[in-house]
């Protein structure tokens, strides 16, 4: 496959706290790239450095040929990146439909397009993730999973090439915790995305993805695919404790 992100040596410290170490991966076009570690393992700050909320002190990110390491992030969402967030972020006073078209409106194929325009391309990304009836309620006033698939509707109005998911199950019920992760197996299909997908349940990683990388302590740990890694002694100690199989 041929390589969608390439990230070389990254690093970020926070005053004398080293929150990533050196790290390196590739993310192949068309894929679901895994991504986990235990809590405070850098997860979160690693997705900050690759979509630009934080700079890094050193290091390269390349999106699709491109270096992106020093661009802000309306930058790297015009070249098509896009992402959720682990807590929803949703513009509380605006409605889903609002909410949506604003996205539309940041993308990557977005030049001189007008907000008519922009709604009706909302609607359709709301009737894909279920939510074309609500699209007249203020986002303050939607559910917690509602919110979830706001996020993911307005990730997926800027049209992008590669999505981060954050931790999308935190915080949902086995049943839509369930329809979440089919709803981004159905957004990958339909809308030919690449995900990058941080996730600390194990087991939603081992049905949707291609392949894992696992990070300890802001450093890289393993990759491979989710048997190897899961099988993997370091990963078991550092992650899954090492009574997983016991469980399993």
């Amino acid at each position: 496959m041929a390589e969608l992100l390439k990230v070389m040596n990254i690093n970020k410290r926070f005053g004398g706290i080293v929150a990533v170490k050196d790290v390196s991966f590739e993310i192949h076009r068309g894929e679901t790239l895994g991504f986990i570690g235990p809590n405070g393992a850098g997860k979160s700050t690693i997705v900050n450095l690759l979509s630009g909320l934080f700079p890094a002190d050193s290091g390269e990110v390349e999106l699709d040929g491109v270096n992106i390491t020093k661009m802000k992030p309306y930058q790297r969402a015009h070249l098509g990146m896009a992402r959720t967030y682990q807590i929803p972020r949703p513009f509380p006073e605006l409605t889903a439909l609002a909410s949506v078209a604003t996205s539309a409106l940041c993308g990557k194929k977005r030049k001189n397009q007008s907000l008519e325009d922009a709604a009706v391309e909302a609607t359709h990304y709301l009737e894909f993730v279920g939510l074309f009836s609500k699209r007249n309620i203020l986002a303050r006033d939607l559910t917690f999973y509602e919110l979830r698939m706001l996020e993911l509707a307005r990730a997926l109005a800027t049209t992008p090439k590669l999505l981060f998911i954050d931790e999308v199950m935190a915080g949902l019920n086995p049943g839509e915790a369930s329809h979440a992760i089919q709803m981004i197996g159905r957004a990958k299909e339909q809308f030919g995305v690449t995900v990058f997908w941080i996730e600390h349940v194990m087991a939603v990683l081992m049905e949707a993805a291609d392949r894992i990388v696992a990070i300890n302590y802001g450093a890289k740990l393993a990759e491979g695919t989710p048997e190897e890694v899961v099988n993997n002694e370091d990963v078991i100690e550092a992650y899954l404790g090492r009574g997983w199989r016991t469980y399993a």
